[in-house]
């Protein structure tokens, strides 16, 4: 993986443990030369994981609509800025430009593109590595509804294993490299069986 593409939430008054762990995010990425990918802003976990990777030499791309594109919210600090017209297209780019993904806590925004990824690696859209970062226990209730729609027949248990859950960043990043795609689950899926 060359470049990961990082989902997280950009508000400020969140518990300084989940700052700090995108702040590491970000430095462990710059370390092992991977390029963070994320949504531009200066903000909250966004601020922290940019300001991460950028204080360990990292390259850093966000990508950012113009309603964002402010000073009050863009990062000036970044290696590439790239603004696009509206959020649909955003996703778009951002999952272009990676080879994997990480969900950090955040809110609506940060699931709408966690789901929206594991829906199309679901589908056999693509065949990257998506993991969450699960600081604090943030995701350990998410864990549970999905391990619920599996047990109620609504997720492959392939899918659910295929996502990689890790409350440290460096534990993160080795199970996503040893990441292999439930191809037999996609086609079952997809009924191409």
């Amino acid at each position: 993986m060359k470049s990961i593409c990082v989902f997280c939430g950009s508000s400020d008054a969140v518990h300084q443990e989940y700052k700090d762990a995108a702040f590491q995010t970000g430095v462990i990425l710059a370390k092992n030369g991977i390029r963070v990918v994320y949504g531009g802003g200066k903000t909250g976990l966004m601020g922290a994981v940019a300001d991460g990777a950028l204080s360990s030499g990292g390259e850093v791309t966000g990508v950012i609509i113009p309603s964002m594109n402010t000073a009050s919210l863009a990062h000036i600090g970044l290696t590439k800025m790239e603004v696009t017209p509206e959020m649909r297209s955003r996703k778009a780019r951002m999952h272009e430009l990676s080879d994997g993904f990480i969900a950090l806590p955040g809110g609506f925004g940060t699931w709408d593109e966690l789901f929206e990824t594991v829906t199309w690696a679901q589908t056999g859209e693509h065949e990257k590595p998506v993991g969450l970062l699960n600081v604090r226990n943030y995701y350990t209730p998410l864990l549970a509804a999905i391990d619920h729609a599996v047990a109620e027949g609504f997720v492959f248990a392939e899918h659910r294993q295929a996502i990689a859950f890790e409350a440290e960043p460096m534990k993160l990043l080795e199970s996503m490299r040893k990441y292999e795609h439930p191809h037999d689950a996609v086609k079952r899926w997809m009924k191409e069986e």
